[in-house]
């Protein structure tokens, strides 16, 4: 089995937010909603997830672009956001996912996340980074 295929399966099996198999080849899942664990990976360590594949419940462009300057190698997502696909295709970032949507939406399912939306048009993934995590 790849490592593509243990941490998705990870992603299901432990209903994970995320899970990440680093280059050192630890794989460790995540519980936190929307962004909040890759924003404490990188907070903590800017260079944590350069090489390493991730398996998330949901990457809108936010996600895509920070994922993406943290220097991800590979993605799986449940839940892909048409805003994502640019980001990741322009940057070579292999990516599959399940379901593709128009946008993420806000956690009432009533409209578009509130990130997706401010950054939807944004063109520099380096500035949603600086924007989101810093």
């Amino acid at each position: 089995m790849s490592k593509l295929e243990t941490i998705k399966e990870l992603l299901h099996e432990k209903n994970a937010s995320l899970v990440v198999a680093y280059s050192n080849g630890k794989i460790k899942e995540y519980y936190q909603n929307r962004i909040n664990d890759i924003k404490e990976i990188l907070k903590e360590n800017p260079f944590a997830l350069k090489d390493a594949i991730i398996a998330d419940k949901v990457i809108g462009k936010v996600a895509g672009s920070i994922l993406t300057v943290a220097g991800v190698k590979e993605i799986y997502t449940d839940i892909i956001s048409k805003y994502a696909i640019p980001i990741l295709e322009m940057n070579k970032i292999k990516y599959s996912y399940g379901k593709l949507v128009d946008y993420i939406e806000n956690n009432d399912k009533t409209g578009m996340c509130p990130m997706e939306n401010k950054y939807k048009t944004e063109t520099d993934i380096y500035r949603i980074y600086k924007d989101v995590l810093l």
